[in-house]
């Protein structure tokens, strides 16, 4: 692992920005100012570059988990670290100016949040052969396998399919919802599991399917826009809708919260019952946790072992890489039939699609 002088640590968070003051607020519903890791680390351990997708810390869903898993990096292996944040709609070469300040920086590892950084690291990775770079979500995009770059990701399907079969048992009117941030790929592995986890309970559901945007990322940064699609499929009959759309998923709690009694939201990557406002957590039925948190957390222990991370590295519900959650005791009674399908799903008995 590269040992680098304090002053390009310092150097380094002029220039990615980790010491902004910003009002969003984190998993314990403090300010980010207020617990920024990064800021009072002084470890011996690791040295890490996390770059944020769009949305940033405090977006209460997937930033927010890689956050939980460089803070336990920090407290439990000594580490210290430097951070960066997309910007909505910037270019791609600002994502590769972003990793590449932090290898520069001698940061080891460095971890991009977000399939989006994919071919930023794909660009810079390789001229930096002593440095390991992981992309939560992240594919290889060309045919030259990079020795030094872990492509982190998750069975969401699997996950989907679990909170799919809650959303159907739970459903008075026989109709649900999806709403997706950005219709691509991988938000498609989301839906297809929560379909067809829905429809292995209850053949005859209905399922609303909506997309915020086609291919633009700020679907993930989009409350309004999330609050208006879940509006339409509560308007439509819809009772319970599940949204894999980062911190625009805020806009769908509120809009189940204004559709009244009866009307359910399903969080996504983190448990957003225990972030959401006192209003709202009445309406979250449960959330698909994704554990970026975990996939983190190991990219940077292996490293700090030395036995670094490489290619792909797959996060299942057989692996604790997904699951649901249980906090407002909303699926108490039917948790014992969620669990049997875990179960069958861990076996093999059942093979979750990964495409609707």
């Amino acid at each position: 692992m590269s040992k680098i002088a304090v002053v390009a640590v310092v150097a380094s968070l002029a220039l990615t920005g980790c010491g902004k003051n910003n009002d969003k607020t984190g998993n314990d519903g403090k300010s980010n100012a207020n617990q920024d890791v990064c800021k009072t680390a002084k470890g011996d351990g690791p040295k890490v570059g996390l770059a944020y997708d769009v949305g940033g810390r405090g977006d209460q869903s997937f930033n927010d988990s890689a956050y939980a898993g460089l803070k336990k990096a920090v407290e439990d292996l000594k580490a210290t670290c430097v951070t960066g944040e997309a910007a909505d709609g910037e270019a791609e070469s600002a994502r590769e100016t972003r990793l590449k300040d932090m290898a520069d920086a001698g940061l080891n590892p460095i971890i991009g949040v977000g399939f989006a950084y994919s071919d930023a690291v794909n660009a810079v990775a390789p001229n930096y052969p002593n440095i390991n770079f992981g992309v939560i979500d992240g594919f290889d995009p060309d045919t030259k396998p990079n020795a030094n770059v872990a492509y982190l990701g998750f069975a969401e399907n699997e996950g989907s399919y679990l909170v799919g079969a809650a959303a159907a048992l739970k459903s008075k009117t026989g109709q649900i919802g999806f709403v997706g941030g950005v219709h691509n790929d991988l938000i498609k592995k989301f839906e297809a599991g929560y379909v067809a986890g829905a429809k292995s309970v209850k053949a005859d559901i209905k399922v609303d399917v909506k997309y915020i945007e086609e291919t633009d990322l700020s679907g993930f940064g989009d409350p309004a826009g999330g609050k208006a699609a879940a509006a339409a499929e509560y308007q439509a009959g819809a009772d319970v809708v599940y949204h894999a759309a980062g911190a625009s998923g805020s806009g769908v709690f509120e809009a189940a919260a204004d559709a009244g009694d009866g009307k359910w939201a399903i969080g996504v990557d983190s448990d957003q019952y225990l972030t959401a406002p006192a209003n709202e957590q009445p309406h979250i039925l449960t959330s698909m946790l994704k554990r970026v948190d975990v996939a983190t957390f190991n990219m940077i222990k292996s490293v700090s072992d030395g036995q670094p991370l490489t290619s792909y590295q797959t996060y299942d519900l057989a692996h604790d890489g997904v699951g649901y959650s249980t906090s407002g005791g909303f699926v108490d009674d039917i948790k014992s039939q969620l669990d049997d399908l875990a179960a069958k799903i861990k076996s093999g008995e059942i093979k979750v699609p990964v495409k609707p």
